[in-house]
């Protein structure tokens, strides 16, 4: 009897554990275990129960509808390895785990636990599964990871579904080395994935349908986890596109992002990938609907052009939503863009004509961030865009030039960059309030209605335009006259140019040269006003039209844009008035670059500086101060 007692008795640690979990436990019949004490190393061998010598190694009672709470002293079982209590109705504070060193698979799932203490992952240093799904811990406030969980170096699996997880997913995680399924699913995690997932090596990550603002940020990091198998992302915030490099996951077979965010085209890599599921659900993806190879896919609720996979969108509907990709998909644009009709109405920003093309881009202070897509090339009868006062960077395309149609473009408070291109039609062109754009002369004072255009124009001239519904005519007088031009017999032709110097790109007003040939040149003055009218829709011939009024008669001439004009003052002269354009280097050669000493007078919108053109003919140039529209 007594070698019995040495060599079979459990150690004493341990058997006070187990007696002390046995006593807290409303049905312990159901373990089966001896009434009148015994030994759970010996013989005969206790339910449930593995041991290693004298010590406990393994407590198994999976689904046994076992009701109470833990003991806490159970991390005194120094040697578990083991423990099996899913599936049962333990409830109150869990134990903690700390000290366990030896422990490598802890199931306590589906259980009623309502507490973790703080210090329940110290030291569980050789853990490589832990579960605590379906437990309602710290209900009130949530929990989060601590930083402790990090040590444990060899996890494998860990899966806490709904269990009251709160705040940022930790970055640590990412960083695991043998972590491979990791759901977390039904908490209440916020923010975004973190960037230390960047190739991380999980096969499973489930982080769907967080209560609360939810997770949100964009989802590229998880395009770098090569080894993934099943991402279910659905029931969150999160934004943007979805990556290109998603068709990297070679190994993905399950995908849900459903009731997200998301925005943009599907990728063709996406729609090439033979998933066993793909959902796609309620979203605001766009474009058309690819022919997807997934075995079982759905899409419904997104903001496509087309509802059968396949059919491709309208041209107009294209270029505009690779616009919208260019700009971040601004929300408000994201909610009103759908269809394949632009000008159904319900687009914001988008005006069109009488034939239902586009015609209008009017998106001023609409969250505009990212730069200006070629695509808007595309669209041929657009005649005015207004993208002022946005976040746009980078450069105006060189393909926007080839707008035709194009009469004004207004990019002003944005943050564009040099080169421009050179536009070979005349337009409006808007830049004031762009750093990076040094077109304002010192002093001057930057104005939303400035037009400038640029430099290195092969030609420049104001195109007289104004916002829809302004009727508005532009009128430039020559202002004060110096002494010398009011003695002055010689016909003078009156060319106002308001130029910014080195902080606004050059934008001349319409010059005029004309030819004057006449056999007295001492009866006449010089014209005493320009008047320069919009263009008119309503007007069959739409140009430009110049009035000129002569103080000698009051007599009054006339010069369209396109062709001659004729002044009658007594006698008749024939000038050629061209296309009204003069080049900018013309004007800088033939005042000495505005020199000083070429000035005449100053009035109350600018400085008048004479000249004389290679036939003889002078003019005077009104350089205009910026802001005098």
């Amino acid at each position: 009897a007594f070698a019995s007692l040495v060599f079979t008795v459990t150690d004493p640690n341990d058997l006070s554990v187990i007696n002390e979990f046995r006593k807290g436990l409303e049905n312990p019949e159901v373990l089966k275990w001896p009434e009148n004490g015994g030994d759970p190393c010996g013989s005969p061998v206790w339910p449930h129960i593995v041991c290693s010598g004298s010590r406990i190694q393994q407590i198994q009672v999976m689904g046994l509808g076992l009701k109470g709470p833990l003991p806490q002293n159970l991390n005194k079982l120094s040697r578990l390895t083991h423990l099996g209590l899913q599936k049962n109705q333990f409830s109150g504070k869990l134990p903690s785990f700390s000290g366990l060193s030896e422990l490598s698979f802890a199931y306590l799932d589906f259980n009623q636990f309502d507490t973790i203490p703080l210090d329940f992952f110290d030291g569980l240093v050789n853990l490589q599964v832990l579960a605590l799904d379906e437990n309602p811990l710290n209900a009130t406030s949530g929990w989060s990871l601590p930083n402790g969980l990090q040590d444990s170096a060899q996890l494998i699996n860990l899966t806490m579904i709904n269990c009251n997880l709160a705040g940022p997913l930790p970055e640590f995680l990412g960083t695991m080395s043998s972590l491979e399924v990791l759901l977390l699913s039904t908490n209440r995690l916020s923010g975004p994935i973190p960037g230390t997932f960047k190739d991380a090596v999980l096969k499973m990550l489930w982080l769907n349908d967080q209560s609360g603002d939810g997770m949100s940020g964009s989802i590229d990091v998880v395009a770098t986890m090569v080894s993934l198998t099943h991402l279910w992302l659905h029931g969150n915030q999160f934004s943007g596109k979805i990556p290109v490099e998603i068709g990297n996951l070679t190994n993905l077979k399950d995908l849900s992002v459903n009731t997200n965010n998301l925005v943009g085209l599907i990728p063709e890599s996406l729609a090439n990938m033979p998933l066993d599921n793909l959902d796609l659900n309620n979203n605001h993806f766009m474009g058309p609907v690819p022919k997807f190879k997934a075995t079982n896919v759905s899409f419904m609720s997104n903001s496509f052009c087309q509802t059968k996979q396949g059919a491709v969108c309208a041209p107009e509907v294209m270029a505009l939503l690779e616009f919208l990709d260019g700009v971040n998909y601004p929300s408000r644009l994201v909610e009103s863009w759908s269809g394949n009709n632009p000008c159904d109405g319900r687009w914001w920003g988008i005006s069109c004509d009488d034939n239902q093309k586009v015609s209008v881009i009017n998106l001023p202070k609409s969250n505009l961030s990212g730069t200006l897509s070629p695509s808007i090339a595309n669209l041929e009868t657009v005649t005015r865009i207004y993208l002022e006062s946005n976040n746009l960077s980078g450069f105006v395309p060189s393909s926007w030039t080839s707008l035709k149609s194009l009469s004004i473009l207004d990019l002003s408070n944005n943050n564009i960059s040099p080169p421009l291109p050179k536009f070979t039609t005349p337009l409006k062109l808007v830049l004031n309030g762009n750093p990076k754009l040094t077109s304002n002369p010192p002093g001057a004072n930057p104005s939303p209605n400035n037009s400038t255009t640029p430099a290195d124009s092969p030609t420049s001239s104001v195109v007289p335009s104004s916002r829809p519904n302004s009727s508005s005519s532009v009128i430039f007088k020559p202002g004060e006259q110096s002494p010398e031009k009011k003695d002055s017999k010689s016909k003078i032709a009156i060319v106002v140019v308001p130029i910014a110097g080195s902080l606004l790109l050059v934008f001349l007003a319409i010059p005029l040269y004309i030819y004057v040939c006449k056999k007295s040149k001492d009866k006449h003055q010089a014209p005493t006003a320009l008047v320069v009218h919009p263009r008119d829709p309503s007007d069959s011939d739409n140009v430009v039209k110049i009035a000129i009024a002569n103080q000698t008669n009051g007599s009054l001439s006339t010069v369209n844009a396109s062709g001659s004009a004729s002044i009658h003052s007594g006698e008749s002269h024939m000038i050629e008035a061209g296309n009204l354009l003069i080049s900018v280097q013309v004007l800088r050669n033939v005042t000495k670059n505005f020199s000083p000493e070429n000035e005449l007078g100053r009035g109350g919108f600018g400085v008048v500086y004479k000249g004389e053109l290679d036939d003889g003919t002078q003019i005077a140039v009104k350089r205009m101060e910026a802001g005098i529209v």
